[in-house]
Order: structure tokens, then C-alpha cells, then sequence
């Protein structure tokens, strides 16, 4: 079995978002010093091309580029890294997974493919043409809306049932029947919630931060996290007005994941380019100074 396999559980799980130059080119140098201040500051458990990390928009010659950025900057800087799959397409995930393992990739997240919403017997051969397939590497799965189908806790019974290398999930819900239902999985999967959604879980169950608003602070993520339930209770009422600050400002004229993120991040590391990939808007630098003048004072 991969070594991953046996560190302890992941208690933060943060993406690297990508930089982009004013020609839209993939910038290694700030890329690789965002995973190590990531490793040092916050988690060694990073994943990229998620969602926020655009893993929908590149092309096969920049996924490349950039995986193989990832992997050299993980060893250097310490971290532990997992390599997002995203595309619309069955055998180019396949394809994707075979050139990250070549790299020395052996975890990966995967969201199901989003044109359509799989039904029951597409979910299963999804599966069993990633984890079935790919037999000594792990897997942590995205459960989000994008992809039409959100799978429920039976869901992943069954597919956990037959893939013992699908090891964790991902949500960003904040809905308490969801995370209960979910949670019936556990602890055979690990799970990881973001910010209100893992101050609900946490009440019942060990479970895994999903970084995302709280890191504008990697101290206040991390109390975040080692506190009690009523440290939390506390922090997300001042998270809700961080993520009003941040859909006051976007209005329609912005609204994808790594608009936010790179914004996030940006509070931490200034030079950091808020660009993303053509045809999607971004934030703006107004937008940025706004944004960082709003926030409340424990958070800057």
C-alpha cells in the first residue's frame, strides 16, 4: 500500500490555486512558493486542480506542466500532495490519473463528470474505471452540485463496499440532514467539511477541515480546528460575514471557486494574481482592496 496510507488522517485539507501572468501563462515560481508557504503555515495536505484550482479549464499540455510543478514543489516544500481530476470526459480522467501516477502521484480527487447527472449504474462504472483501476492509489471523491449528482451516504456505502482505496469525501454543505446522513459512512471514509459544515460534524464525529474561508488566517484555521464546539459556533458567525463581504462584492460579475480563493489567498501572500483562465471573470484589484478592508480585524 502507498505510505500515505498510513499517516494520520489529514485534520486540514487546503488547494493551491493557480498563478497566471498577464498572458495567461502558468507562473511556476509563485506556484511553488504558495504550496510550501501552504506546507509551512497552514497544512502539508494539498491538493490542486480542484474546482478553485481550475482543473476544468486547462488544457492536457498545461495539466502536465503544472502537475509535474506540483509534485517537485510537494517533495521540496515538505507537503503531502493530491492531484484534482476534472473533465467531462471518462477516458481522459483515466489518462490523467496514468501521467499523475508516472509522476509519482498515488492520491488523487476525483468529481464525477458534469454534462450530465450519472445515474445509479454510470456512478458505479465511473468508479470502477478509477479506484477499480487504479488499485494502489487513493482516492478522496468531491461531492458537490456542480456535477449534477450529489451522492448520498447509501451511495457511498456501496461504492466504499467495493473500493477499499476510496478513502475520503469532500462537501462544502451546510446542511445538518446532508452531513448526518453522510456521516453514517464514517469512520469507514473520512470526511471533510468546510468551515460550517465541520462545525456541525464536529459536534458528533472526527472529521476534516475543507479549508476555504479561513484561510485569509492560518492561525484562526487552525484554533479553528483544535477548538470546542463553542470556539467554532463563534468563529462562523464571523466566517458568515466574510463570505457576505466576499458575494457582496462579486454581484453576477464574478462567481467561480478560484475567484474566491485566489482572493483568500491573497490576503496571506499580496503578490499573488488574482487571474483566472479566460472565458471566466475574475475579481479585480478594486475588488481585492475592498475585500481586505472589510474584513474583521481578528481575521486580517
Amino acid at each position: 500500500m502507498h505510505p500515505a496510507a498510513a499517516e494520520s488522517p489529514a485534520q486540514i485539507l487546503a488547494t493551491a490555486v493557480v498563478p497566471w501572468t498577464e498572458k495567461f501563462e502558468f507562473d511556476e515560481d509563485v506556484f511553488c512558493r504558495e504550496v510550501h508557504t501552504i506546507a509551512r503555515g497552514l497544512t502539508r495536505h494539498i491538493y490542486a486542480f480542484g474546482t478553485a484550482g481550475e482543473g476544468y479549464a486547462v488544457t492536457e499540455k498545461q495539466f502536465d506542466r503544472i502537475a509535474a510543478a506540483f509534485w517537485r514543489s510537494a517533495q521540496g516544500g515538505g507537503a503531502s500532495p493530491m492531484l484534482g481530476i476534472i473533465s467531462l470526459s471518462l477516458p481522459t480522467i483515466v489518462e490523467r490519473i496514468e501521467r499523475g501516477r508516472a509522476l509519482g502521484f498515488r492520491l488523487f480527487q476525483l468529481s464525477l463528470p458534469a454534462w450530465g447527472a450519472l445515474n445509479d449504474r454510470e456512478v458505479d462504472a465511473f468508479f470502477a474505471e478509477t479506484c477499480g483501476r487504479f488499485p494502489d492509489c487513493q482516492f478522496h471523491h468531491y461531492n458537490l452540485l456542480r456535477t449534477k449528482r450529489l451522492l448520498t451516504g447509501a451511495d457511498y456505502r456501496r461504492l466504499a463496499a467495493a473500493h477499499g482505496n476510496l478513502v475520503a469525501v469532500k462537501s462544502g454543505t451546510d446542511d445538518p440532514a446532508i452531513i448526518a446522513d453522510l456521516l453514517t459512512v464514517s469512520p469507514r471514509l473520512r470526511f471533510f467539511f468546510t468551515e460550517f459544515g465541520h462545525a456541525i460534524a464536529r459536534r458528533t464525529h472526527d472529521v476534516g477541515l475543507l479549508a476555504s474561508l479561513s484561510t485569509v488566517n492560518y492561525g484562526r484555521a487552525k484554533a479553528f480546528v483544535a477548538g470546542d464546539d463553542a470556539r467554532r459556533a463563534a468563529d462562523t458567525v464571523e466566517l458568515r460575514a466574510i463570505l457576505a463581504i466576499l458575494l457582496g462584492l462579486s454581484g453576477n460579475r464574478f462567481h467561480m471557486d478560484g475567484a474566491y480563493d485566489k482572493m483568500l489567498f491573497r490576503v496571506t501572500n499580496p503578490e499573488f494574481p488574482l487571474r483566472l483562465l479566460p472565458p471566466y471573470a475574475t475579481a479585480t484589484e478594486e475588488d481585492f482592496a475592498r475585500f481586505l478592508a472589510a474584513l474583521p480585524p481578528g481575521w486580517r
